[in-house]
């Protein structure tokens, strides 16, 4: 908090404001991350840094037409000329002797490079020997690369027409060999190096000839006559190589300091010509003493990187890696530098000949083309490292002193740290990313580099990506064999980052053993919390779907491992730590019984009352999958299945959706294991639920109408609310009865009785709202609703204990509780569960009864039997046809023509039904279709029905049904955390960003409101009849709440909520609240009033709901909802459900038709207290004082009661007062430290209490037939509403400011009976709904204001 409140922007402002500091000191509810974002893993970016195809180079042809002594006759040398070949002089030797020693050099200079390869020279060959040689190396390579080298000094250039020259036997002849037989029989894939003038031309000829075949190979393809048809398809030449040594017009450079064949000494021999180039540069006599003997005498060898020779060829590697990284496009860097060892080789060296040869009007060519390097800025520090070199070797040769290294790459790595630690986001990748990766070979900077790549992975997926496509993943995953304990943590960060992108390298790590490691890491109690973290959370994705991994995490004795750490204080770590056991055990039978060995169900079970959501969540999915292997169940087994699912049931009325979401999926496992037990509890349920004409509150007058006078024409349409909460799908299938609960199975034939809870609502807003998914259920919201209210239902509370045989009812009634959850995703799964389960039941129960009832004849008409009526919506024409067929097994349709039935059943057409017509019952005589043998659509499998129990796959498709669609993407959504960047300071916290600006924009307004309305009130408000807002709300107004700072009021009807801007009188939003159709709004709160804020709704039913982005064109979103209170049965005349909310505390206090005040805590998002009222009336009134921890309640039966929250259930109750003789309309307690608690009754009765003292201390008498009353907080008024359509307005004395009867305007028209009224928290607004639909704001005298 200190470091909030040194940055607040308060200091240095006017003296006024400068105690202004309560905003930010406030903490904010529901704003974490499972409350702002989408629970779901993040997209997988196509990870494209593998190598589909690595190759090696396996045979390398050295064809030298040199010809000692005879030149060409096209080449005019100069005298002197450059001579060596191989750095061999040949004329220092006899011709044939020179021509055997450059051949054994040239092959020597490539196998510093490939030392594996299969080298053939071919010394002043004919054209048959080069047909021989090339045939025979490409049968021995097969499908790998060949390369052929061609120096061409002793014969003509290359022509025009695509041929280069070669001799005739006895040498007195120059004989061309064309490309185009050269590619014939070096076939694919090739790499070619061509050492002579004019190569380019070799390069066009070759693309020429390439296209050539393509086009022959293509009408070949079409003309089967072409004599090539009948010919083996030639290889394509697209993955041919070319490298030459200059362009088509250029000649080779003739200067005498320099080797005949340049271009083979820069791709075989880079340091040696590097270094004898640079020393014929002008700035090399900057450093003294230096000769071209001397750079003959470098001490070390070349892939000793400790010598100088081995450091200098190093850094020559680093430098044209960045420059090849940095210049070419990303998938030609992969196949020319990671693919192949030689080729990598190759074209870094072709770099430096591009740089040497261009001072020599040479330019060097290659196929695919590269763009221009020599200019790159790297070369400069090349040129510096080669400096810095050579510099030293004098006095090393002469005077033996010790070699200085290279300051090389800690520069490098220093340029690393700024551009990590300057930039902006958004910028070009660093280009020393490919030296990072050079130096992790160097034990001296390793610690340094692994630190700085972690902090660049840290910047996002990209930054994982850029680094995979560099090729950091061999050496990263190397090092996991280092035993160095200084490289754990960031070698544990750096794959958790990797891990978190491309979690395809389970694989790898197993494969090395890499997982070993981080179980070596998580078992170390002396690591910090966050790196064993960052180890569960890379065994989680070892183990993720990957049966290898989890064997080998088995064997790794991972189970034990993580149970250790199931109850350490790091949140994060308890998350993984369970996430990771629910994975290892998912499908995974040994896994589950070494759990089971090791008690980890009962350990888990102390998570789930963890006070993290999170963490609980984690803790139902690992038992979820703990009890959902399929493997074959003993009694053991059972009963361990049991325990956990009475244990999860307690979760039923969890204050976080998430961990209710996990709870249907962990129960759906269960449900598949245990198919038949719950079908026949299905069964049993449906039957009961259908002989009970239940006389709920959902048979009321309006079945249809969502509100009365909703559909009077003034009113719009609702605003449809984001789709993410599918509300508008959630109200249909909860108001449309899809009219198949009748799926009675018993036998009698008698006429059903008809229950009005199985008639089907019809209402044009029910019809019109028809969502298509909802068309597939067989048990309707509505007949879920009432299984849930008719089985004999216990309290929940009551459900542990429970004999066993009836786990499979009490889970099932724990699903019917979770189809009626107020978070539309969660009932939509419990939906899923349910009616999956249901389909099941009725089709085996109906299978097994058409066997039974074969004696049913074809004449009989299809009286509507308790067994198969099917109740239309009004107006419905549509029939299930049956397939008449005798082999189907059951009676035909009469009346309906016979259609077989494939795949497809006719879906009903969408039906507009008129609004008024009464639903439709057949009569006895009528016929009604027999639809009970088929559900009206497809259901998940594409069988008809008759195929049922008697297929054995079928179990299987279900099986898959259930558990693929019911997935909560919360493991996924949990590890993009390690995705995303961890050292980056939050938005919020950054002084610079417009999170922030805006933050500090809402206070200062927030202070302003509070100075302005202060001055006001504090000279007294005498009168307050000036209204100053009127409009007619879209539903009879039932609760009224202002916001705090702007000028937005937020008024509820039975089921919808609309905004106001009352300065401008304008309606900012309409949106429906998801409620069922029996239950009424009777409570709303504004959260985070002061910032972001947020809208609770209570429903009588004893649901809170939790909306965003309301009235500021946007969707609204509903961001939690739960069940507040359960065991509330709607009624018309109860309190309903009442809220008080603390911000300061976060605590939310709730009660009303029950017999206790439940005490939310909303970081937690569970009950933390339940304080019972003692009385055997309704609560009607909370109000709490967060100071003193009190808590006030008004009571129906007239009493006012006073809670103390810090002490036990038994002694906290410190007050009562049974002063009232009727209903306390309100009670109010006051904020201040000496704060009185005022309260009213239905009979006017003021009265004042101190919380200290046993009577009141001052009574008021206001008028009779009190409907509403609310108190002002800050300004000592009180308004009373009355049922005589009447407004009195109160100050603290008890004297009349202002009495309202008539609506300003249009006729003065009398106002009607008062529903609800409201002050404003600062501003004397009072605000007064009443039962005409309107909704009036008053306020103090205008001079006032």
């Amino acid at each position: 908090m200190d470091a909030e409140l040194l940055h607040s922007p308060v200091v240095g402002m006017a003296e006024e404001e400068e105690v202004d500091m309560t905003d930010w000191n406030l903490p904010l509810a529901f704003m974490k991350k499972r409350h702002t974002e989408k629970i779901e893993g993040s997209k997988a970016l196509a990870q494209s840094w593998r190598m589909k195809d690595r190759m090696k180079t396996v045979s390398v042809a050295l064809v030298l037409c040199l010809n000692v002594g005879v030149d060409p006759p096209d080449v005019v040398k100069t005298s002197p000329c450059a001579r060596l070949e191989c750095w061999i002089d040949p004329l220092s030797m006899s011709p044939q002797k020179a021509l055997e020693t450059i051949g054994a050099n040239l092959q020597k200079q490539y196998e510093n490079w490939q030392p594996r390869a299969r080298y053939k020279q071919s010394l002043d060959p004919t054209v048959d020997e080069v047909k021989k040689l090339c045939t025979s190396l490409r049968r021995n390579a097969k499908e790998e690369r060949v390369l052929f080298h061609y120096n061409g000094h002793g014969v003509p250039r290359p022509t025009v027409n695509g041929e280069i020259w070669v001799f005739n036997k006895n040498y007195t002849q120059y004989i061309p060999l064309s490309i185009y037989d050269l590619q014939t029989w070096m076939g694919s894939p090739s790499i070619f190096v061509y050492d002579c003038s004019n190569a380019g031309i070799i390069v066009k000829s070759f693309k020429q000839f390439a296209l050539q075949r393509e086009q022959e190979l293509e009408v070949a393809a079409i003309n089967p006559n072409h004599p090539l048809a009948q010919m083996p398809l030639p290889p394509s030449m697209k993955n041919c190589i070319q490298l030459a040594a200059c362009e088509a017009s250029e000649l080779l450079p003739m200067n005498p300091d320099l080797p005949a064949d340049l271009f083979t000494s820069c791709l075989t021999t880079p340091i040696k010509i590097a270094l004898r180039w640079f020393c014929m540069q002008k700035s090399a006599k900057l450093v003294p003493g230096v000769t071209l003997d001397l750079i003959e005498k470098i001490p070390g060898r070349l892939n000793d990187r400790r010598t100088p020779l081995g450091e200098l060829n190093w850094i020559f590697t680093a430098i044209t890696d960045t420059i090849a990284w940095n210049v070419l496009p990303r998938d030609l860097f992969q196949k020319l530098f990671r693919q192949d060892l030689l080729v990598a080789s190759l074209f870094r060296n072709f770099l430096l000949a591009e740089r040497i040869m261009r001072s020599y009007n040479c330019t060097p060519v290659s196929s695919p083309r590269l763009p221009p390097t020599y200019m790159h800025a790297m070369w400069q520090a090349w040129d510096l490292a080669v400096d810095i070199c050579l510099s030293q070797l004098p006095t090393i040769i002469e005077e033996g002193t010790a070699f200085r290294h290279s300051p090389f790459f800690a520069e490098q790595l220093t340029a690393f740290q700024v551009w990590l630690t300057m930039g902006v986001e958004n910028r070009n990748p660093p280009e020393q990313l490919p030296i990072v990766l050079q130096v992790l070979l160097s034990q001296v900077h390793r610690l340094r580099a692994l630190d700085l790549l972690g902090r660049f992975l840290d910047l996002g997926p990209w930054a994982v990506s850029l680094a995979l496509s560099v090729g950091i993943f061999p050496y990263v995953l190397k090092l996991l064999q280092s035993s160095a304990r200084e490289l754990r943590p960031l070698l544990v960060f750096i794959w958790a980052k990797i891990l978190a992108v491309d979690s395809s390298c389970q694989a790898d790590l197993v494969k090395d053993n890499g997982h070993k490691y981080f179980l070596s890491v998580l078992a170390d109690p002396y690591m910090p919390a966050e790196h064993r973290t960052m180890a569960v959370f890379i065994l989680a994705v070892i183990v993720n779907n990957y049966n290898t991994g989890q064997e080998a995490c088995l064997q790794g004795n991972l189970i034990a491992i993580c149970l250790e750490q199931l109850n350490d204080p790091h949140p994060l770590l308890r998350q993984w730590v369970a996430i990771c056991l629910g994975r290892i055990w998912q499908n995974f039978d040994s896994a589950r019984w070494c759990g089971v060995r090791d008690s980890a169900h009962e350990k888990l079970y102390s998570l789930l009352s963890d006070p993290i959501p999170e963490v609980r969540c984690a803790a139902v999915f690992a038992l979820g999958t703990f009890v959902g292997n399929s493997a074959e169940r003993t009694d053991h087994s059972t009963t361990i299945d049991h325990n956990v699912a009475m244990m999860l049931a307690q979760l039923i009325n969890d204050g976080s959706p998430i961990v209710r979401k996990e709870l249907v999926v962990a129960l759906s496992h269960l449900v598949v294991q245990y198919e038949s037990n719950f079908c026949t509890v299905a069964l049993q349920f449906m039957e009961e639920e259908k002989n009970y004409a239940v006389p709920s509150p959902a048979n009321s007058t309006e079945t249809g109408n969502v509100t009365p006078g909703r559909d009077s024409p003034a009113i719009p349409r609702l605003r449809s609310v984001n789709s993410y909460t599918n509300l508008r799908a959630a109200t249909t299938s909860r108001t449309l009865n899809k009219s198949l609960q009748n799926l009675n199975l018993n036998e009698e034939g008698g006429p059903a009785a008809f229950s009005p809870g199985n008639l089907s609502t019809s209402s044009s807003a029910s019809s019109t709202l028809g969502s298509p998914d909802n068309d597939e259920y067989l048990l309707s919201f509505e007949t879920i609703d009432k299984m849930r209210r008719v089985s004999s239902y216990s309290s929940l509370n009551s459900l542990i204990g429970v004999s066993f045989n009836s786990v499979y009812t009490q889970i099932w009634r724990v699903l019917l509780h979770l189809a009626a959850d107020p978070f539309p995703d969660v009932s939509d799964l419990a939906m899923k569960v349910l009616n999956s389960i249901a389909y099941k039941a009725t089709m085996n129960a109906r299978t097994q009864r058409i066997l039974d009832s074969g004696s049913l004849t074809q004449s009989a008409p299809a009286s509507p039997t308790s067994k198969g009526t099917l109740i239309h919506q009004a107006g419905a024409s549509h029939r299930s046809k049956r397939s008449s067929s005798p082999s189907s097994g059951s009676p035909p349709m009469p009346g309906a023509s016979s259609s077989s039935l494939t795949n497809e059943v006719p879906k009903p057409p969408v039906r507009e039904a008129p609004p008024n017509r009464p639903p439709y019952t057949p009569t006895l005589g009528g016929q009604a279709p027999h639809s009970q043998q088929f559900p009206r659509t497809r259901k998940m499998f594409d069988k008809g029905p008759d195929q049922t129990a008697e297929d054995g796959d079928e179990t299987a498709a279900h099986r898959s049904f259930i558990s693929v669609s019911l997935q909560t993407g919360l493991c996924d959504w949990s590890a993009k955390y390690f995705a995303q960047p961890v050292m980056k300071i939050p938005e919020e916290h950054d002084l610079e960003s417009q999170v922030r600006k805006e933050r500090e924009w809402r206070f200062l307004r927030n202070a302003r409101v509070r100075r302005q309305s202060q001055r006001i009130t504090q000279r007294g408000v005498t009168r307050l009849d000036d209204q100053i807002f009127i409009n007619r709300n879209p539903g009879v107004p039932s609760v009224v709440k202002f916001h705090p700072f702007n000028p937005c009021i937020a008024v509820a009807d039975k089921d919808s909520i609309c905004f106001w801007d009352w300065e401008k009188g304008e309606r900012l939003d309409y949106f429906y609240n998801g409620n069922p159709r029996y239950t009424r709004i009777t409570s709303m709160e504004y959260l985070n009033g002061h910032d972001c804020s947020l809208l609770l709704t209570a429903t009588d039913d004893g649901a809170l709901r939790i909306w965003k982005n309301f009235a500021d064109q946007r969707n609204p979103e509903m961001v939690t909802a739960w069940q507040g209170l359960s065991d509330m049965l709607p009624t018309t005349r109860g309190a309903g459900m009442v809220v008080d909310w603390e911000q300061e505390t976060g605590l939310l206090m709730t009660s009303g038709d029950v017999r206790v005040i439940r005490i939310w805590d909303t970081e937690r998002e569970m009950k933390v207290q339940d304080i019972p009222t003692g009385a055997d009336s309704c609560v009607t009134s909370l109000s709490c004082d967060p100071q003193r921890s009190l808590v006030a309640a008004g009571l129906g039966d007239g009493s006012v009661r006073v809670y103390d929250r810090r002490m036990g259930p038994n002694e906290c109750r410190v007050m009562t007062y049974r002063e009232h003789g009727a209903w306390v309309v309100k009670a109010h307690l006051q904020k201040e430290p000496e704060g009185h608690i005022i309260s009213v009754s239905v009979n006017g009765d003021v009265r004042f209490f101190d919380p200290r003292m046993p009577e009141s201390i001052n009574i008021l008498q206001t008028v009779k037939g009190l409907t509403a009353l609310d108190i002002h907080p800050q300004a000592n008024l009180f308004a009373c509403g009355s049922m005589n359509q009447f407004i009195a307005v109160y100050n603290s004395n008890g004297d009349v400011i202002s009495n309202i009867k008539y609506y300003d305007g249009f006729m003065g028209q009398r106002i009607g009976a008062i529903s609800c009224l409201a002050f404003h928290p600062y501003w004397p607004h009072l605000a007064v709904g009443s039962n005409d639909y309107y909704m009036s704001i008053y306020s103090a005298e205008k001079r006032l204001r």
